[in-house]
């Protein structure tokens, strides 16, 4: 194994969530759920986001958790109610005992001081027919979406990809972090990742360079919800946002692709120093 190989598991491992986040993030996400659950009639909550499909990247930042209001409890009748409704309800619920609570878009989130980690809280309502409607106070209705199937979908790519697609997600996002995230939200990178991410998953190193030259050239397209729900993942980014994530994605790509050719050179320190400007300090020293 050379010396840049042994760089990315060192990566791999880098940016894996730590034990001490986990058990911070569970005693955390486990105290907001017991608490709603004490207050509120619920048929399901569970975790969702990228915490729960394993694809966030350290340092932890935020945990989301869904919370399916039973339909014929106290709380069913915000399903026929303004989105904004159950969401201001849910603030009040969650300030008796977080009073920094605060509502952003479709979540409550509660923040922990000076920590980064902070907890988002989504009401949801289930479908009938599969997945869960969730308030867009934004637009004034409820949208539909299925983060179960986003985490079953994220498990068979993973398997399908011998364990490298979830790792190389998290690289991609790592990178896209460093660049100050011009693609935004991250969801969209997992999503372009079902689809650019072919079988069978050749070096981290030479996925990364195709990666980053197809989500340049593909930036500006119509990437639908993969649960089949959501619509267009895409659509949070203006034309300009767009035309300034793809110029980051291809300097990237640049970078990446110098780095390569550094390797093929067996000048791995030079190729190592390329990296590290992708990677920052997540890319450390084997």
């Amino acid at each position: 194994m050379g010396y840049i190989d042994e760089a990315f598991i060192k990566l791999k491992h880098n940016l894996e969530i730590t034990a001490t986040e986990q058990k911070l993030a569970s005693a955390r996400h486990e105290a907001v759920r017991d608490f709603v659950r004490g207050v509120w009639q619920l048929i399901d909550d569970f975790l969702t986001g990228s915490y729960r499909r394993d694809t966030k990247t350290k340092k932890l930042k935020d945990v989301d958790i869904f919370l399916v209001i039973d339909p014929d409890g106290p709380q069913g009748g915000y399903r026929h109610r303004p989105p904004l409704d159950v969401l201001n309800a849910l603030l009040a619920v969650l300030r008796d005992k977080w009073p920094d609570a605060h509502r952003d878009g479709m979540a409550i989130v509660i923040p922990y001081g000076g920590d980064v980690m902070s907890i988002e809280v989504v009401p949801a309502f289930k479908r009938s027919a599969g997945g869960y409607f969730i308030p867009d106070p934004a637009a004034g209705s409820w949208i539909e979406t299925n983060p179960k199937r986003h985490h079953e979908l994220s498990i068979e790519k993973n398997k399908a990809c011998d364990g490298m697609y979830v790792p190389l997600v998290k690289m991609i996002k790592g990178i896209n972090r460093e660049l100050g995230e011009p693609v935004s939200p991250s969801f969209l990178l997992e999503v372009m990742a079902q689809t650019i991410v072919k079988t069978p998953v050749g070096r981290y190193q030479d996925e990364i360079v195709l990666f980053l030259a197809t989500a340049a050239d593909r930036i500006d397209e119509t990437w639908l919800d993969p649960a089949g729900l959501g619509g267009d993942v895409n659509t949070v980014m203006t034309s300009a946002d767009k035309r300034a994530a793809a110029r980051a994605l291809r300097d990237a790509q640049c970078i990446a692709e110098v780095a390569v050719d550094l390797e093929d050179e067996e000048q791995d320190r030079a190729a190592y120093a390329q990296w590290k400007r992708l990677f920052g300090d997540r890319m450390t020293q084997p």
